[in-house]
């Protein structure tokens, strides 16, 4: 294995045919390492793929193959290219295989067990037995004869050695005694025949495989589900002519048509019509979401109601849904610290277990009852079929399959089993505030007109006057005027104040829109709102001022706005013990507010911090002895989320793959924050769960197979018993592994706050107590800006109000009082 590379790493993942246990990783990881040119190799049972690590300037992919041809495996069809983990047509000849070996074997203990005993001679029935018991050892076993004598080739033992050697020596004595009864009698062994153990072993073992890929195939439904969602052609439009094309006809710039109920081919952006798409399967949001002109789209998701075209803009490998089966790849491939222990022990199981049944024969053929040969063989037969390394291979990685598959179904992409792991560990969350506690994108929170304009009139003549603005608050107020349907004319004769605001005509009237400074500079009077602009300020908010023909109008406050499941995710976390932080640039008192509206306390806001000192914030609490979850953007955050002992970023569709991150969110829920960590925990008691029973299951049951409770209760194990057990076993990790799919997320706290949400929705337009401003009851009680005093409910405009009405409501309340604000 090479240390030094001549180019960056690349990573090649590979479907591998023939793996039975974790004997079989080790041994291929062995070979891949030992590969010139491969710097890591991580083979994964469950998933049945290797991921290697190399540099493309020693090996190619050839090379790789050949390392896995030399380790004896063969590297299968891809399951992108249609393939499954185990094939429909060898799931139905393994089925079949177990059916037919288990009845045969069946009907022979039957006949031997007859009551009263063998209807026939046991010499005639032995030689009547021969013929079937030849066809079941070599043909629906020929799997583990060659698959054992592979091994043994390359000086490896594994699963099918054990199988092989159990059967072959029942096989082979009960061939003895069939051909040579004579001299069998003659030398005194027992004259008992195990064709029908054999074929029992080998058809129940090969009924445990058939269970375990079938298991393993629902726990890899994510991955399959996730490249359902792509359709196969795409309607492209080019000049006059719609035509269906294959994807891999598809270009960058092309103009795609979507139809109502079909799903989207490719990444895009709208450039004409709109709909609702559902984006659950890949986003995890339940509810769909308004695409128009300028929107962007995802492939994979699911067009509901309108017609509308789309400029493809990613196609192939750099599709959104291409990144996230990629991610989720990666992550169900990777191994997680926690079965390093499986790993070394393992790696010499099968050579003990093999000692073991040797001790076993010898121990009964010195200490043991007569005929000792009967019970030796049965013994040492036993121990060999019972051991199961294949549990203690598929306890790690099918949790780790089925946790990180269930993730992405709730749009949580995990890097790999380490992050999962360590996602169980943490004890203290970071949150950024902008763009992560807050939308980070800034929305109209209060509106005040003074006398001779209403509110409606005031906002659509300032949207007029800044639709030609490309500032974030102009954007801000245009966006709030649409909303409101608020039609106005276009201005005339504007002009942008750099860094102060704008200048402009509306319909005749002249308009200065911007800041207290230039207002005054151009001789208006602002002492009006001078106070509640300062109050604004105070609490992270941007007044506006806004002045027509010379005279204030009025004043118009902007700010970022707290996403709505922000106080719920803070609160779930906190519920589960974890110390929630919040870092910010903001000033304290801005922070505060925040916080306040969060949930997070004064004692656990960072503010004022440097985007290049947020990393040592989060170092200064690791320090401290917390292990910190830090959760961002992904961008400006990128020093804090690499520098966190686990990195959490919120990112979209259309950018999954964040180098800094160990998780993703896709999309914009913060709820899913909570989720992910919940859902870690789970998979790891899962794993924990797994190792105690693979390991519990081969202390316990290796010894009862040898006889150990021979001498106190004359009870010997049938090897037939030890080959239901052994397969069982395996069977029993993955499906407690599956359990997982019916992981479901807390449901959201019912928060003091939000209480009243159960009130009926008034019909009326509301009233903010505190600025008097016009509110819509049912989009504040979406947003939680409501409050109950003294039987009534109050809707507010924003968070300031419902804080200033929080603190003291009997304020507001009382009859002299004037709303302002």
């Amino acid at each position: 294995m090479t240390t030094e590379t001549s180019q960056p790493i690349a990573e090649l993942s590979l479907p591998v045919a023939g793996m039975t246990c974790a004997s079989c990783v080790n041994r291929i990881e062995r070979y891949l390492n030992r590969a010139d040119g491969v710097q890591s190799a991580s083979v994964n049972l469950a998933t049945e793929r290797a991921t290697v690590g190399y540099d493309p300037g020693l090996i190619d992919r050839t090379g790789i193959v050949r390392a896995i041809e030399a380790a004896g495996y063969e590297v299968a069809p891809d399951l992108a290219e249609g393939a499954q983990p185990a094939g429909d047509a060898d799931q139905r000849e393994l089925l079949w295989s177990a059916l037919a070996a288990t009845g045969i074997g069946l009907v022979m203990m039957a006949v031997m067990l007859w009551p009263g005993g063998p209807p026939w001679p046991i010499d005639r029935i032995n030689v009547w037995f021969l013929a079937p018991a030849t066809v079941v050892e070599f043909v629906f076993g020929r799997r583990f004869l060659v698959a054992a004598a592979r091994g043994l080739r390359h000086g490896d033992l594994n699963m099918n050695t054990l199988v092989a050697m159990g059967t072959l020596a029942a096989y082979g004595y009960s061939l003895v005694v069939t051909l040579f009864p004579d001299a069998v009698s003659s030398a005194g062994l027992g004259m008992e025949t195990y064709f029908d153990s054999a074929a029992v072993i080998i058809g129940l073992v090969l009924l445990g495989r058939w269970l375990e890929g079938r298991a393993k195939r629902e726990a890899a439904g994510a991955i399959r589900a996730m490249l359902a969602l792509q359709p196969s052609t795409a309607r492209v439009v080019r000049g006059e002519r719609e035509t269906d094309l294959p994807l891999s006809a598809v270009r960058v710039g092309d103009l795609v048509r979507v139809r109502p109920g079909e799903k989207l081919p490719l990444d895009g952006t709208v450039t004409d019509g709109a709909s609702a798409v559902d984006e659950s399967m890949l986003t995890g949001e339940s509810l769909p979401v308004a695409k128009g002109a300028g929107d962007e789209v995802i492939g994979g998701s699911l067009n509901t109601t309108g017609s509308f075209l789309f400029r493809v803009e990613r196609i192939g490998d750099d599709t959104a849904l291409a990144q996230i089966v990629r991610l989720v790849e990666q992550a169900q491939g990777s191994k997680a610290p926690i079965q390093r222990l499986a790993d070394r022990v393992t790696g010499w199981f099968v050579p003990a277990v093999v000692g073991a049944a040797l001790l076993t024969a010898a121990a009964w053929l010195v200490f043991g009852p007569e005929p000792k040969i009967t019970y030796a063989l049965t013994a040492a037969i036993a121990v060999l079929i019972i051991a199961c390394p294949c549990a203690m291979g598929l306890a790690t990685p099918t949790a780790i399959m089925v946790g990180t598959g269930k993730g992405a179904e709730h749009g949580i992409l995990l890097r790999d089993g380490a992050a999962l792991e360590g996602a169980q560990r943490v004890t203290t969350v970071v949150m950024d505030k902008t763009g992560t506690l807050t939308t980070g994108r800034p929305s109209v929170i209060g509106i005040t007109a003074l006398a001779g304009f209403d509110e409606h009139e005031l906002l659509r003549l300032a949207a007029a006057a800044e639709r030609g603005s490309e500032h974030p608050l102009a954007g801000a107020i245009v966006r709030h005027a649409e909303g409101m349907d608020l039609v106005s004319p276009p201005a005339e004769r504007f002009e942008a104040l750099a860094g102060r605001g704008i200048r402009a005509e509306v319909g005749g009237r002249q308009l200065l829109v911007g800041t207290e400074r230039q207002l005054v500079e151009s001789g208006v009077e602002t002492s009006a709102l001078v106070e509640t602009a300062v109050r604004a300020d105070e609490r992270g908010q941007a007044p506006i001022f806004v002045a027509v023909d010379g005279a204030l109008a009025g004043l118009i406050t902007v700010a970022d706005t707290v996403r709505p499941d922000a106080r719920g995710a803070v609160a779930r976390l906190q519920r589960a013990g974890l110390e929630v932080w919040m870092l910010t640039g903001d000033r304290a008192a801005t922070a505060a507010s925040i916080g306040a509206s969060v949930g997070i306390g004064p004692d656990r806001i960072l503010a004022e911090v440097l985007p290049g000192e947020k990393a040592a914030k989060v170092a200064a609490l690791q320090h401290a002895g917390a292990v910190v979850a830090m959760v961002g953007d992904g961008i400006n955050d990128a020093p804090a989320l690499a520098q966190a002992d686990l990195g959490i970023a919120l990112g979209t569709g259309a950018d999954v793959a964040r180098e800094a991150s160990d998780l993703t969110i896709i999309g914009e829920r913060l709820e899913s924050v909570p989720m992910a960590l919940a859902l870690s925990r789970a998979t790891l008691r899962t794993i924990k769960q797994n190792l105690a029973w693979a390991f519990g299951y081969n202390l316990v049951l290796i010894p009862v197979a040898a006889g150990i409770l021979f001498p106190v209760a004359g009870i010997l194990l049938n090897p037939a018993l030890a080959a239901g057990a052994m397969a069982l076993s395996s069977v029993s990790v993955v499906t407690n592994s599956l359990r997982l799919r019916r992981f479901k997320a807390e449901p959201h706290p019912n928060l003091e706050v939000n209480r009243v949400n159960q009130v009926d929705p008034q019909s009326e337009p509301a009233t903010d107590p505190v600025c008097g401003m016009t509110v819509d009851p049912a989009a504040a009680r979406q947003n939680g800006l409501l409050a109950e005093q003294g039987g009534q409910t109050y809707y507010f405009c924003g968070k300031g109000c419902l804080l200033d009405f929080g603190e003291d409501p009997q304020t507001y309340l009382a009859p002299g009082y004037v709303p302002h604000m």
